[in-house]
C-alpha cells in the first residue's frame, strides 16, 4: 500500500501516520491484514473496518469511534484522532515520560 491511500476525503494514510507516530511508543503494524497504527499491542487506528468491526470498535469505544449520517451506509468507523485516544492505550509509563518532556 502507498502512503497515497486515501483513508477520508482529504485525509491519507501518511497524513495518520504523522498524527500518531510522534507519540511514544506507537509502531506501525497491521490488524487483519490492513495497515494499522498500535502502542503496546494496542490498536490505535487503521484502515477501513467492516460493520461488524465498526460496530464493536463504537461499543467498546464509543469516545474514539463514530460515524455520522454519512457514513451509515459504507463500511467506515470515524476515528478522533487525538492524543486522548493514544493515552488511554499507551503504557502509563510512556504517557508520564511524555508528559514530563513536554513540561
Amino acid at each position: 500500500m502507498t502512503a497515497r491511500r486515501r483513508v477520508a476525503r482529504g485525509l491519507s494514510w501518511a497524513a495518520v501516520r504523522r498524527c500518531f507516530l510522534p507519540l511514544p511508543g506507537v509502531v506501525e503494524s497491521t490488524s487483519y491484514r490492513r495497515p494499522a497504527l498500535k502502542v503496546a499491542g494496542k490498536l490505535l487506528a487503521r484502515l477501513r473496518a467492516n460493520f461488524e468491526e465498526r460496530e464493536m470498535l463504537m461499543v467498546a469505544a464509543p469516545e474514539f469511534f463514530h460515524v455520522t449520517d454519512h457514513y451509515v451506509r459504507h463500511p467506515w468507523v470515524l476515528v478522533r484522532l487525538a492524543e486522548q485516544a493514544w493515552r488511554a492505550v499507551a503504557p502509563k509509563r510512556a504517557v508520564a515520560v511524555w508528559d514530563a518532556a513536554r513540561r
